[in-house]
């Protein structure tokens, strides 16, 4: 037995789950404090079904908590930069791209040092211990308790980064340090842009974990604690502590997982609609599929993995204008529904009215929305699954037919067919998706880097990326039976001597439990 529990902005949902089986589902309001909300949801799970504490094996949560500090430009840990370039990358300093407001948050700390490395390992220049050891006492003597570590090609070499983080370590004991080969991928400033990021979410990473550890103990559950990961895999408290950015995007891969498993479908589209917004996605064997490009994480443009992604504003809060053809959203009243829309008695025209003036939910009191126009009622509900429908189109990359599965407590704005799409699913526990996903979430390994096939066959450096993802994959707690490799892209950089070649590989296993019943 698990649970799986989602914290989003305005509501927490929880399940408990054995197996594949929902034992029950709850859904709470999200709390400032984190951990009354997440306690809620855990006392709500006990009201649903008789279990003991000690039968929970793992609790596994998404959060939006770091997304929403970056977005808000708040909590943010004071963070220096220190990269390895010089005398190449100084046109560019560190953070040049960054919005004003996040700058300023963070403060405006960076530091350009000797070092880094071609994309073949070749030394650009030596790295200088004096250098970095000046740079650390300028850190310690601002007060600056984190630091973001990048070099150039440090994904293909990272001696230097290594190097330099024990230098900075042995000059400022306990300091935060966060490497950028160890989360960003190729390319220097949307990789350091990611390592920053990182480095500023570190203190309230430990907020949020011990938040949500001291939840737990308050329901005496003391199975181990996972948090969710945006390629659809989980991390123990210990890696969420070094690594918060990996928690972004969680929320809508959690969604498209938990789809996965409700609708029996491993390829298909995904819609999951909220309060505001509805999010759309594609899975592939099971998982989200990648963005190919850089993402944009609140103004800062990173090549972290983030999953690919499209969002309309369409959800159950969203506003209705208009007569025969009405527009809906992309304003919405958000967390107010149950005070502004008609069916609650409120004086706003929201698409929730909208469906149960249909007759498609049972909501509020229906009552209240019988003089509405029949024929803006049903103009709405059209429009409604015209612009969701073009959504999903604009994330096909081909013309074969692809199955649409509809989850999210909004998702009772959706009829039960789409222009253009001849199989939409709503499975059960449609409103809670999210937890089911970050429930059933697996373990995974992930290599990236540039290989130069010269010195190696092609064949040796597939095998050996293969087995460096398993590796990570089984180290991270994966049981080493279940790992299998999901993902393998090769991509030929023609720009480049020496017949290089970009490798990106994926591992992905189930998380191994331990003998006594708790997760590893």
């Amino acid at each position: 037995m698990r649970i799986g529990i989602d914290v989003g902005g305005t509501n927490t949902d929880a399940v408990l789950m054995d197996g594949s089986a929902v034992l029950a589902e709850i859904k709470t309001s999200t709390t400032s404090d984190v951990t009354s909300g997440v306690v809620a949801a855990l006392r709500g799970l006990a009201k649903g079904a008789t279990f003991s504490p000690a039968d929970i094996q793992a609790v596994m949560i998404g959060t939006t908590h770091f997304t929403n500090a970056i977005v808000e430009a708040r909590r943010l840990a004071p963070t220096a930069v220190i990269r390895l370039g010089l005398p190449a990358t100084k046109a560019l300093p560190p953070m040049v791209d960054w919005p004003d407001r996040l700058r300023s948050a963070i403060g405006d700390h960076g530091y350009l040092c000797h070092g880094g490395n071609e994309f073949d390992g070749r030394v650009i220049s030596d790295l200088r211990p004096d250098e970095i050891k000046r740079v650390a006492d300028a850190i310690g003597a601002a007060g600056v308790r984190s630091v973001a570590i990048s070099s150039v090609f440090s994904p293909v070499s990272a001696d230097f980064e290594m190097q330099a983080a024990d230098i900075v370590a042995e000059v400022l004991p306990g300091v935060h340090i966060s490497l950028s080969h160890q989360i960003g991928r190729i390319g220097l400033l949307e990789r350091e842009n990611a390592t920053i990021v990182n480095a500023c979410l570190r203190d309230l990473a430990d907020t949020i974990v011990d938040a949500f550890t001291s939840a737990l103990t308050t329901v005496g559950i003391s199975a181990p604690l996972y948090l969710s990961q945006n390629d659809g895999t989980l991390m123990d408290v210990e890696f969420t502590r070094k690594y918060p950015v990996a928690t972004f995007a969680s929320g809508p891969t959690n969604s498209m997982r938990g789809a996965a498993l409700l609708s029996g479908l491993s390829d298909c589209a995904v819609v999951d609609i909220g309060g505001t917004t509805s999010d759309v996605g594609m899975l592939t064997r099971g998982f989200p599929r990648e963005a190919a490009t850089e993402v944009d994480i609140g103004g800062v443009r990173s090549n972290f993995r983030m999953p690919d992604v499209l969002s309309v504003g369409i959800g159950g809060g969203s506003r209705v204008r208009g007569d025969s053809d009405p527009a809906i959203g992309p304003d919405s009243v958000g967390h107010e529904l149950t005070e502004r829309a008609l069916v609650f008695g409120g004086d706003t025209l929201t698409a929730t009215d909208i469906v149960v003036a249909a007759g498609h939910a049972d909501i509020g009191d229906a009552s209240l929305v019988r003089h509405l126009d029949p024929r803006l009622v049903t103009g709405a509900i059209e429009r409604i699954a015209h612009d969701v429908a073009e959504i999903v189109d604009r994330m096909r990359t081909s013309a074969e037919p692809v199955p649409v599965v509809i989850v999210g407590g909004g998702s009772v704005l959706i009829p039960d067919a789409l222009p253009g799409f001849a199989e939409v699913h709503r499975p059960d526990h449609f409103a809670v998706a999210n937890a089911i996903g970050a429930a059933i979430a697996q373990v995974g390994g992930e290599v990236d880097r540039i290989f130069a096939i010269g010195r190696q066959s092609r064949d040796e450096v597939l095998d050996q990326a293969k087995a460096e993802a398993v590796d990570q994959a089984v180290a991270a707690g994966a049981r080493p039976g279940s790992v299998q490799i999901v993902e393998v892209e090769e991509v030929p950089i023609a720009y480049l001597p020496g017949n290089a070649v970009r490798v990106r590989v994926k591992a992905v296993g189930d998380l191994e439990f331990a003998a006594t019943g708790g997760a590893r």
